[in-house]
């Protein structure tokens, strides 16, 4: 079975999710908390980025989509190591700005809607469709 990491928000956002670390970065930059070096190394690397893996969403446009799919979350590949390696400085952009961030590692990232060579998208399990245990005899999940 694979393995897969989320890099992602320490703390939900506003709508009670937690941003994977493009996002965040992005953020700083929208939020104007970039300095110009930062925006530029910013602005190359997402290019770069972008010409080299995939945007799911171009593959399949919906893999996002809150009603069919809700909340939907990109996973690298454990073995997609190339693709972990360019996560670093990212991560380092977020520690730099004070921007708590968590690893997160599984063998099971929900329903895949998507996957290629390096990642998949996944809507997480939820209580009521996961949880694996029958309830106790006082109807109580343990």
């Amino acid at each position: 079975m694979s393995e897969f990491v989320r890099y992602q928000s320490a703390v939900p956002n506003r709508r009670g999710r937690f941003p994977g670390v493009f996002a965040l970065a992005n953020g700083l930059q929208r939020d104007g908390r970039l300095s110009a070096a930062e925006t530029r190394w910013l602005r190359e690397v997402n290019l770069h980025a972008t010409a080299m893996y995939t945007d799911p969403t171009t593959v399949q446009p919906d893999c996002y989509d809150e009603t069919r799919n809700p909340g939907a979350r990109a996973w690298f590949a454990a073995d997609a190591v190339e693709l972990l390696e360019m996560v670093g400085p990212y991560l380092e952009l977020l520690d730099r700005h004070g921007i708590p961030w968590m690893q997160l590692v599984t063998r099971s990232p929900g329903r895949i809607v998507y996957r290629d060579a390096v990642q998949v998208v996944a809507v997480p399990h939820t209580h009521a469709d996961a949880w694996p245990f029958r309830p106790t005899r006082e109807g109580r999940a343990p």
